[in-house]
């Protein structure tokens, strides 16, 4: 039993699964639990507030899994979960290609499952998790009967639960390469050294709002690219032409071979991201449409100043690329950046080019990313559908 010190239930009672390790009363101390030993979490009065997994070696000591105390975590749980999960996904997509699990938001903290039609990814964060692996793949081959299921845990967050990086398959046969449709489009992407999962289903939403502001020969560029997702919707929504930029030859060549497959062709630029669009502004090179999707440059609060200065010097090298009134998708999927903090440092950008931007749209992640009302943390994804003018506004 861990039972939190007194008034510190609240925020658990509001609906937050995290418990804090400052909030845990002096009587139950944390180093008294193993590793991802699961434990009932109760007020300072002894109230039941939930089953959840322990880990005393993280800031994050304990995560919520269950309210019900005659619901403990065990294989029945992890199945309704799934099926839960399930049944929203099948809702939302025609085919099998979505985010199946978005941890915390699906009732099941520090983990993510992405689907693949007969092939399930998944990643585990937490060391409570991460001790339930085996339940969790029992779960899955039972509901799916997937052919294959394959771990990629290498995410920076496995390091703060004192947890290794290490990618392998759970069971059955996993392909080198994950097959996604999007849209009418397929593409490819590399698994074992893809990133996140192989695919971004977070922004499958946005790429579909880009066909309402595209135009019959519009220059498209897709800046840190991956493997063509965003150059390859506009070029089927009517593009004329577009360039992939990106840090990984193996991303580009992946999205040449995506556009090949979609009856469609692209140029690509391997390249920084900042290096790239400098040079092309001293070559004089323009383009009506400028898709910026960089990684996430604040990962913790203490990169914020770093980071605004990045998204702001980036945001600014893309203006000077857009000829005439054009478009700029400015997406950024750094939590501890917020939603204005991006506003404002498009128009810092956009002042500083002596250009004017009208936000036209403002996209979030894909319904399957859904967000958990009690945890701001869920809601990560940025993205500004923004008119480019001659003139400042």
């Amino acid at each position: 039993m861990l039972r939190l010190e007194r008034g510190e239930e609240r925020r658990i009672a509001a609906g937050h699964p995290w418990v804090f390790s400052n909030e845990v009363a002096a009587d139950t101390p944390l180093k008294a639990f193993t590793t991802g030993q699961q434990a009932q979490v109760q007020s300072h009065r002894g109230q039941f507030l939930g089953y959840a997994y322990v880990n005393p070696h993280a800031l994050i000591c304990a995560r919520i899994l269950s309210r019900d105390a005659a619901r403990p975590v065990d294989l029945a749980l992890i199945e309704h979960r799934l099926r839960t999960a399930l049944t929203l996904r099948e809702r939302l997509c025609r085919e099998p290609y979505y985010r199946l699990v978005f941890g915390e938001s699906d009732g099941l903290p520090g983990l993510v499952l992405d689907r693949y039609a007969d092939l399930i990814v998944g990643q585990i964060a937490t060391a409570g998790m991460e001790r339930m692996k085996e339940t969790i793949e029992q779960a899955v081959r039972g509901l799916l009967s997937p052919a294959g299921l394959y771990w990629k845990n290498d995410s920076g967050a496995r390091q703060l639960e004192q947890l290794p990086q290490l990618a392998q398959t759970a069971f059955g046969e996993v392909p080198e390469e994950i097959t996604v449709h999007e849209a009418g489009l397929r593409f490819a992407a590399p698994l074992a050294h893809g990133q996140k999962t192989g695919w971004f289903y977070d922004q499958c939403g946005n790429r579909a709002r880009l066909a309402r502001y595209l135009w019959p020969g519009a220059r498209v560029l897709d800046v840190c690219s991956y493997v063509g997702a965003w150059a390859i919707t506009a070029l089927r929504a009517g593009a004329a032409n577009a360039c992939c930029i990106d840090s990984s030859q193996t991303a580009l060549r992946y999205a040449e071979r995506n556009a090949r497959a979609n009856g469609l062709g692209l140029q690509t630029l391997h390249a920084d991201a900042f290096e790239a669009l400098k040079g092309l502004h001293e070559r004089g090179a323009r383009f009506d449409v400028v898709v910026l999707d960089p990684p996430a440059f604040i990962k913790r609060k203490k990169d914020i100043p770093r980071g605004q200065a990045a998204y702001r010097k980036l945001n600014q090298l893309a203006l000077s690329l857009i000829e005439g009134e054009g478009l700029l998708v400015s997406c950024s999927c750094s939590y501890h950046l917020a939603p204005e903090a991006l506003t404002e440092i498009l128009q810092a950008a956009a002042r500083h080019s002596g250009r004017g931007v009208q936000i036209l749209e403002a996209g979030g992640q894909s319904p399957d990313h859904p967000i958990h009302p009690a945890i701001p943390e869920t809601r990560y994804l940025k993205a500004l559908f923004c008119r480019v003018t001659l003139e400042l506004g």
